[in-house]
């Protein structure tokens, strides 16, 4: 029972979250969907974290949806050896997994130590900024620590079956049965973070102002007086 609910009720209820939470706030609160700017408060943490998280977290959501979403039978078909995605998965991985975490400590270490950062935080952004550091610390520690310490174990054999599982909405828990306890705080924390994202300042991710792509000045027009 414990398997089906953590791998299969919790991340369905989680995605349902997700998508039910970010209709939800759209219709109630769309003008609220921005981040509250600290950058006049304290910009140089802010430009280096954020620089180190943005390079980093790209190519591993990359190598997530690569890992996850890619049987290993089509990576064979194209002639990637096992090992050699092995080596490209751990290594690579682990490296922009590093960066990540680097930008994501600098990021949430400023959020605390700076006063007035802090007091313009609100509880979600602490809760939020501690969980992603940390999610991104156990993915690190799950490629370059977990993988060596196991070097039998395959997560395209288990944890990407799963996965893909849930996708097509015919869950197989058991293949969650043999993986590692880091791989699964990785997950579990991971889809906790999707239920949390519509009702903290994440959802800023899909306010970007595409009306100012290309336009290289705002033209503020100053009200008539009466």
């Amino acid at each position: 029972m414990s398997n089906q609910f953590l791998w299969v009720i919790f991340p369905y209820v989680c995605m349902a979250v997700f998508v039910v939470g970010h209709i939800f706030r759209y219709r109630n609160d769309k003008f609220g969907w921005t981040a509250k700017s600290s950058e006049f408060i304290e910009k140089k943490q802010l430009m280096i974290g954020s620089i180190l998280f943005h390079v980093g977290i790209i190519p591993v959501i990359a190598g997530h949806i690569a890992g996850l979403g890619i049987p290993k039978e089509w990576t064979q078909a194209l002639g990637i050896s096992d090992h050699l995605y092995h080596v490209g998965a751990v290594y690579g991985g682990g490296f922009f997994g590093v960066v990540t975490l680097v930008g994501m400590f600098i990021l949430t270490s400023r959020r605390f130590t700076k006063k007035n950062v802090r007091q313009l935080s609100s509880q979600s952004d602490l809760i939020v900024n501690s969980l992603l550091l940390f999610i991104v610390f156990m993915g690190v520690y799950s490629s370059l620590v977990t993988n060596n310490l196991n070097p039998g174990f395959d997560y395209r054999s288990s944890i990407s079956i799963w996965f893909r599982s849930l996708l097509i909405f015919q869950p197989e828990a058991a293949y969650m049965t043999a993986a590692p306890l880091a791989f699964k705080i990785h997950i579990l924390t991971g889809f906790l973070i999707f239920a949390m994202w519509p009702f903290t300042r994440l959802v800023h991710v899909w306010s970007v102002p595409l009306n100012y792509v290309g336009r290289s000045y705002i033209l503020y027009r100053r009200s008539p007086r009466k």
